[in-house]
């Protein structure tokens, strides 16, 4: 077969073998050309691909860099704040741990002081209570005296002494003195300006009192109180007969009562009693009325003393009074002697004034050289010389 063979009809179009073959080779050399340009495409693209890669991992390292960098500041960041804050966290408990220690201590400093001051107390309530326990003893004592007719007649005597002692003066009063009739009060009291004296009873009777607080029932409680009326009405009449007597006693006498409860009791329960008592001329005192009529005889002995010395104080006026006028004269002496001395001073002052006016006339004169002075001192001795 030959190349211008014809191998194809295509239509009115023939094609040889050599077309072929040429048609082929061109096809072929296409065919490479379109595959190298593909593949330099392919290689291209592929390059393109790796660059991008590249500066897609270039940009990944520099992103993995920054975070590792951020990463890395946070950490220092972290670490920074961590320590700071562990820092903070030390001086905060630092200060609890002070507060609290403070605190501890304050409190038991204040607990030591309210465990003293409990101690304190507690060592006046233990005496206290002995003074109580002591108080009981001598309350059941004053109940054993009370019980006794004589101990409790010998109480009474006691507390009006001491109010009468503490009160008037030693001269004023007598105790257990013996009357024109031989009776014997209590105490007498001297009146001021009088030879009379005032008579105190202190054995007031006290059973149909106690018998008095200790009945119960209608009946008891009635007899107690007529006993009390029939006792203390014969006692005032007893004081009435033993103790006023004309011209030695006062017309008055005192029936001193132990206890401000019985004398409540009496004004309060007993008018009739006391009604009785004052017409017999005896008044019933209690400590306190006691206290104030001693308090009032008092200010009698003192007006009295008063008015026994206004003689003697007249003296002493009289004589104040030629002090004073000695006085008087002596001031009026030594008033005229300053009267003199102001004179000499003002003498005195008027020659100084003088004396300065003249020298400042000196001081004013113009002085001459000092060779000249010196001349006329060697001439004035020249002169002498001779």
């Amino acid at each position: 077969m030959t190349l211008d063979q014809t191998v194809l009809q295509i239509g009115d179009h023939a094609f040889s073998l050599g077309q072929l073959l040429l048609a082929g080779a061109g096809l072929a050399f296409l065919l490479i050309i379109v595959t190298a340009v593909l593949a330099w495409r392919g290689q291209k693209h592929r390059r393109e691909e790796s660059l991008e890669t590249m500066r897609r991992a270039g940009e990944l390292e520099f992103r993995l860099a920054e975070m590792a960098g951020q990463l890395r500041h946070f950490a220092d960041q972290t670490q920074s704040g961590q320590q700071h804050l562990t820092r903070a966290l030390d001086e905060r408990l630092d200060q609890v741990s002070h507060r609290l220690g403070r605190g501890l201590n304050e409190q038991a400093e204040r607990t030591h002081q309210s465990l003293k001051h409990l101690y304190e107390r507690l060592a006046v309530i233990d005496t206290a209570q002995a003074n109580l326990t002591q108080l009981s003893s001598e309350m059941v004592s004053l109940k054993d005296i009370l019980a006794n007719k004589q101990a409790r007649g010998a109480y009474g005597q006691a507390r009006m002494e001491a109010i009468i002692r503490d009160g008037l003066h030693a001269n004023a009063f007598t105790f257990q003195a013996t009357l024109s009739n031989g009776s014997r009060p209590d105490c007498l009291i001297k009146l001021p300006d009088s030879e009379l004296r005032l008579v105190l009873d202190a054995k007031f009777p006290l059973e149909a009192f106690n018998a008095l607080k200790v009945a119960t029932g209608e009946a008891p409680i009635r007899a107690a109180e007529t006993r009390l009326r029939k006792d203390v009405i014969h006692h005032v009449k007893d004081i009435a007969e033993k103790y006023l007597i004309a011209g030695e006693t006062h017309e008055t006498a005192i029936m001193f009562v132990p206890s401000e409860s019985i004398y409540a009791d009496l004004y309060e329960k007993f008018e009739d009693v006391i009604q009785k008592a004052h017409r017999e001329r005896v008044i019933i005192a209690s400590p306190n009325i006691l206290m104030l009529l001693i308090q009032t005889m008092q200010a009698i002995f003192k007006d009295a003393r008063m008015r026994e010395q206004a003689g003697v104080i007249k003296i002493e006026v009289a004589r104040l009074l030629e002090d004073v006028g000695r006085l008087k004269d002596r001031v009026l002496d030594l008033q005229r002697h300053f009267g003199q001395a102001s004179g000499d001073l003002e003498k005195l002052g008027l020659s100084a004034d003088k004396i300065t006016k003249r020298g400042l006339r000196i001081e004013q004169l113009d002085v001459e050289e000092p060779a000249k002075v010196a001349s006329d001192e060697a001439q004035l001795r020249l002169v002498q010389g001779r």
